[in-house]
Parts: C-alpha cells; structure tokens; sequence
C-alpha cells in the first residue's frame, strides 16, 4: 500500500524559544517541518522544496513577514497562517486583505493552530484546481476569461493579469453565484473562512482591489454592484465554456 506523504509545513519565526518547541510539535502531530528564522532564509528554504502551507510570523528583523506574504500568496499562491502579536490588529487586517487565510495570536494553544492549518487546508483543497469533470472548463465573462485549473485570468486583449490567491476565491465565488446578492459574511467565509465581524472591512477592501483589475471604471462599477445593506452583486452575465474552444492568451502578465 502506497502512503500519503505528509504535510510540508514551513515555519517561519525569529524566535527560537518559539520555532523549536512549535517544531517539534508539529512533528509528532504528522507534519513535516522545516524551520526558518528570517524572511531570508525562508526564500531560501523553498529553493528546495514547496511548502503546502507556511506559518508565518509578522514581525521580523530584515523583511518583515507581510512582505514575505504578498509574495507567498501572489507569486507562489501558498496558503499562510500568520502568527501575531496581540497589539498588530492593524498588521493582521493587512495581512488578510494581502491573502493570507488565517491568524493566530502569540500566545496560542498548539491544538489550536494545529485545527487551524487542517481547516485552512481544507479551504485550499475545495478552492485549488477544478476537479477531474470540470478541469477543461473556464468561465467567460464580458469577454473575459478565468481558468479555474490554473487559476489564470484572462482580459478580454488576451493578456493575462496577476491576481492574487484571495482576489481568484472571491471572482470564483461571483461567477459560480451570477446575479445573487452574496453579503459580507459569506463572501468572508468562502474568502478567507473567517467569520469575525472585524474583518468586514478586509472583504471590501478586496472587492476595490478586484474592481481595479476587471472594471473599466472601478469608481462605477458595472460587473461588481453593490447591494445596499445586503453586499455585491455580480451583474454580468457568465457562461462556462470547454477550455479547447477558448483561444489561448499570452504568457506575459500585466
């Protein structure tokens, strides 16, 4: 019988009183761990290999971890778990906003975190690559394109434009959901799977960041409404389309 090769964690902290005992435990939960102590050296790390989720802590010397971050979530599209401190509030709502999936705040509960990597696991899981009977469909849009098996999204010149793990989630939800008024919390949880009223804010902030890439004016908005009191509405109509009958783009980003 072949075994399932176990989950690649990286850890990512300066402190070392933190990142061996957290190691460790993580280990005999059936993780596989490697450790880094700075931004640096995390980069290096994955030179070698590519973790399926990077826990990830906030304040570093040299590059800070939400830098770290935003490229983990836009050039590499990994799930991140950031590990806090109590007083980064703002520091986490950034973080969110950036994509990462999920915070802790130091001091944690190992069960904790650990219930946490599984869940955001499982979100990545559902929100990854399409499955085997719709892996040769992409969504159409008012000429644009967006294929969900290699998360690519495509304008309607036929240049590919960069979006982000979290900015690919939320499109996703809209165009399985046309014309449905999805209001905050939903759009959260299918988001980021949270369902902390705080974060409210990271979801609108998201919706502006995606209106930017897709609207023609992003100050009036005609594919992404807003529904007063109830949250957004994608307007346009979308259709799915097998990916041999859509004509291939270019390979350069915008």
């Amino acid at each position: 019988m072949t075994e399932t090769a176990p989950t690649q964690i990286l850890l990512v902290d300066d402190e070392l009183t933190l990142r061996e005992p957290l190691a460790e435990y993580l280990a005999r939960q059936g993780f596989a761990v490697q450790s880094a102590e700075s931004a640096a050296a995390a980069r290096s790390a994955m030179l070698d290999f590519t973790p399926d989720l990077v826990l990830l802590d906030i304040m570093m010397p040299g590059e800070d971890g939400l830098s770290l971050c935003r490229h983990l979530v836009e050039a590499r599209g990994l799930p991140v778990i950031l590990l806090t401190a109590k007083g980064e509030a703002t520091d986490r709502i950034i973080g969110l906003e950036i994509g990462a999936d999920d915070y802790v705040v130091k001091p944690f509960e190992p069960r904790e975190l650990v219930a946490r990597i599984r869940s955001v696991l499982r979100r990545a899981s559902k929100a990854g690559p399409a499955s085997a009977t719709e892996e040769d469909v992409v969504f159409v849009f008012e000429g644009w394109q967006l294929d969900p098996l290699k998360q690519k999204l495509i304008d309607p010149e036929g240049a590919v434009i960069s979006i982000s793990t979290a900015e690919y989630r939320l499109l996703l939800a809209f165009l399985e959901r046309p014309r449905q008024v999805l209001d905050r919390d939903q759009l959260l949880d299918m988001v980021q799977g949270r369902e902390a009223h705080l974060f409210d804010r990271a979801v609108d902030n998201q919706i502006s960041r995606l209106r930017r890439k897709i609207e023609r004016n992003s100050r009036n908005p005609e594919l992404i409404l807003t529904v007063r009191g109830g949250g957004y509405r994608f307007a346009a109509d979308v259709r799915r389309a097998p990916a041999e009958t859509v004509s291939p783009a270019p390979t350069e980003d915008r």
